[in-house]
């Protein structure tokens, strides 16, 4: 991707496959409904795509996780404790933002459903990506384009402040996304 080019993306029942540890990857892969052949194949592929946000010319990544994400115990205690760290540490990537909804956000979590949109300097390139059982459906007309640029803007909106190591005394005890993974790995 050039310059300028980020990801926004919206999971509600998964950390988002960018900032996936490889033992979350496996375990979701290796649930048989997913019907994966080659969990070994799939699981390089999706830690090679992770080398995009570390690359020179790296995107911007931007997560709006619902707060039952990091709920979800896939492979374990063990393994959901390594996976919030992990999300932490890539966190602190300047081009990875991540914002947690909480539980007690309004509706729009659960009206815009998970879904992957890439803005590009060329709006014609932009394009939404919406995962379900069935397959997925690539949506870029202008209709789509802005629907979901709004749906965005109003989860991130409704979501914490986001996750950053770099907090000012003021801010210390502040509800946060940063607090609440730190709650959640405390729990574990």
């Amino acid at each position: 991707m050039d310059v300028g080019d980020e990801l926004r993306t919206h999971e509600t029942l998964f950390i988002p496959g960018l900032l996936q540890t490889e033992e979350y990857i496996r375990t979701i892969f290796s649930n048989p409904k997913l019907g994966v052949r080659d969990i070994d194949e799939a699981t390089a592929f999706r830690l090679e795509r992770q080398s995009l946000l570390t690359a020179k010319d790296a995107p911007g990544l931007h997560a709006v996780i619902h707060e039952a994400a990091l709920h979800m115990r896939f492979g374990g205690p063990a393994v959901l404790r390594a996976q919030l760290l992990h999300l932490l540490d890539m966190a602190e990537l300047p081009n990875v933002t991540v914002q947690i909804l909480p539980f007690e956000a309004d509706l729009d979590a659960a009206l815009s459903g998970t879904f992957v949109h890439a803005v590009t300097p060329v709006r014609e390139l932009g394009t939404i990506v919406l995962d379900h059982p069935s397959g997925s459906l690539y949506l870029g007309d202008d209709e789509h384009l802005a629907l979901y640029e709004t749906m965005f803007e109003r989860l991130a909106q409704s979501a914490l402040a986001p996750v950053s190591a770099r907090k000012s005394h003021q801010e210390i005890g502040a509800k946060d996304s940063l607090a609440l993974i730190q709650h959640l790995l405390y729990t574990l």
